[in-house]
């Protein structure tokens, strides 16, 4: 039975009920799929996206950042105009 094999594999218990359940929809799913196998799609170029995709990022310009003060002004602790962070690793 392909449901409890799959449930298996997800580590999902299902009750005999929701077994047979999902065993109807799944072949609704598996029929609908033999539907669609059954389309004429020779003259369709495949395509990762129905809609076509444009990159919508902005052109990478260099822009003036943050001066050394500007971004030490709210560090809580710095030393020789360096951010100060609690030692982690011994």
């Amino acid at each position: 039975m392909d449901v409890r094999y799959i449930a298996h594999l997800a580590r999902l218990e299902l009750t005999d009920e929701e077994a047979a359940l999902f065993q109807a929809q799944l072949g609704q799913i598996l029929a609908y799929v033999d539907q669609l196998k059954q389309l004429d799609v020779s003259g369709i170029e495949p395509t990762a996206h129905a809609v076509p995709r444009v990159n919508v990022m902005r052109a990478d310009e260099p822009r003036p950042g943050l001066s050394r003060e500007e971004a030490l002004a709210n560090a809580p602790a710095r030393t020789n105009g360096l951010f100060l962070v609690p030692k982690i690793v011994e």
